[in-house]
């Protein structure tokens, strides 16, 4: 078992030292710590009774703690299921008598040996912006590091051991696991909330996966129930949070050490749950339900037909099949139609619109995937539209569905900046859609951006 796990922690590494994509995100958290980080009230704001506090260095590595969970998880989760070792050898691997926990124990070796990459650089960036923003306070490289890495690392690990986990099952290897996920990664930055007012302890902090609660408000003046992260306006005070306290409160680290435990734990369960992938069959006669949800067969052919003319206006066909293509399948349209007629009744940028684009997020991403697909792109050069001219079209298709589907929000209540909104959302999301997964050449990598995307809109206050 060693043996096996041994071989596939390297093999596995391997693969990822050949990546330029590792480069890439060796890059992601620096970058995205000088510009989130609560700097004179801008980034992510921190706030405690209404006040940002001063900058020391264990603050600095809780911020960057932050940093890792508001924009690293998601992008390392992004590329975790997207990068070199996504294809595997599973029609050799699953007819071999090796364990699939050592498998799986080795590859979660190695992504863990990344994400632990990952922050080592963040670290190194941590120590240069401490040096440039906390003198002419005392500037301590230990606390910087030792805080950024008690908040982290376990969640870093964690994200590691879920991805092995969703690759060890069917559905969760397809779309819906990045859609659960998502909803994972939500919710351990939401659930911390309801440990409000409680007495710190492991249990409480157990709750806490993304581990920066405690360390901000076990010894902050306000307590935490007046604690706030987010785009906020804070006043700039002088508030000194004793953050090494929370660091050592009562079973702080024994829960983070817990954490890492448990995505130990979960790496070894992927193993033994693990399902063979199996060949797909052609499917049989489908039954009446699944019939039903299918957008059913194509006509007929006509044998003595005549032979289509040249379209006069070609780029309207396209533009028409862009935006078939987009909605195609029973079940999209009875959304659809719903969403319009939610507009009809509620208001529309806080209720309409987010539900539009929640559907169309998916129905943009797995068109876009399809069209960028590499072997479908080589052929579509060959045709009298350029791919450059479809993109286009596919972009202009997202607009006009977002701009129907506000059709009866603009009868209802006629406005421009209604109409501004809805067309500009859907081009904004298609337009997305269709860069990433050109670069990807698959629908997951556009599907997560904008789902991430989606959120923040769906969140941002009135106004």
């Amino acid at each position: 078992m060693i043996a096996i796990t041994g071989s596939s922690w390297q093999t596995s590494l391997q693969r990822y030292w050949r990546s330029w994509g590792l480069w890439l995100l060796l890059l992601v958290a620096p970058i995205g710590a000088r510009y989130m980080l609560p700097i004179n009230g801008d980034g992510v704001a921190i706030a405690i009774g209404g006040e940002l506090p001063l900058m020391t260095s264990p603050f600095l590595g809780v911020s960057l703690g932050i940093v890792v969970s508001t924009l690293v998880l998601p992008i390392a989760w992004l590329y975790l299921r997207s990068n070199t070792t996504r294809r595997q050898p599973w029609q050799v691997e699953e007819v071999t008598p090796g364990s699939r926990v050592a498998i799986a124990l080795g590859r979660f070796g190695a992504d863990v040996i990344i994400m632990l990459a990952m922050l080592t650089t963040l670290t190194f960036a941590g120590w240069f912006l401490g040096w440039l923003l906390i003198p002419p306070r005392p500037f301590n490289l230990y606390e910087i590091t030792l805080a950024l890495w008690l908040v982290a690392a376990p969640a870093l690990m964690g994200l590691a051991a879920l991805r092995i986990l969703f690759d060890a099952r069917p559905l969760l290897r397809s779309g819906f696991g990045d859609f659960l996920y998502f909803v994972l990664w939500i919710t351990s930055i939401a659930l911390p909330a309801t440990t409000v007012g409680q007495v710190t302890s492991f249990a409480t902090n157990m709750v806490d996966f993304a581990g920066f609660v405690t360390p901000l408000t076990f010894a902050s003046p306000a307590g935490a129930d007046d604690f706030a992260i987010g785009g906020i306006r804070a006043e700039q005070g002088n508030l000194q949070l004793d953050v090494m306290a929370g660091l050592f409160s009562p079973g702080y680290i024994q829960s983070r050490f817990a954490w890492a435990g448990i995505a130990v734990a979960l790496a070894a369960i992927a193993g033994l749950i693990y399902r063979p992938h199996l060949v797909r069959r052609r499917a049989g006669k489908p039954g009446r339900f699944t019939a039903w949800l299918n957008p059913g067969p194509p006509p007929k052919a006509i044998p003595n037909a005549q032979p289509a003319r040249a379209a006069a206006l070609g780029w309207v066909n396209l533009f028409v099949t862009e935006f078939r293509l987009i909605g195609a399948g029973r079940v999209f349209l009875l959304l659809a139609g719903g969403i319009a007629a939610l507009g009809a009744f509620m208001d529309f940028r806080h209720a309409a619109s987010p539900a539009a684009l929640l559907l169309l997020v998916f129905a943009l991403s797995a068109h876009a995937g399809r069209s960028e697909a590499r072997g479908l792109l080589a052929l579509t050069k060959t045709t009298s539209f350029a791919p450059m001219m479809r993109r286009v079209a596919f972009i202009a298709a997202g607009a006009a569905w977002t701009t129907l589907l506000a059709l009866p929000a603009l009868v209802r209540a006629p406005s421009l900046e209604t109409l501004g909104l809805a067309a500009g959302s859907g081009a904004i999301a298609a337009l997305t859609a269709s860069a990433i997964a050109s670069v990807s050449g698959s629908a997951f990598a556009p599907r997560l951006v904008l789902l991430v995307l989606w959120y923040g809109y769906f969140s941002a206050p009135p106004g």
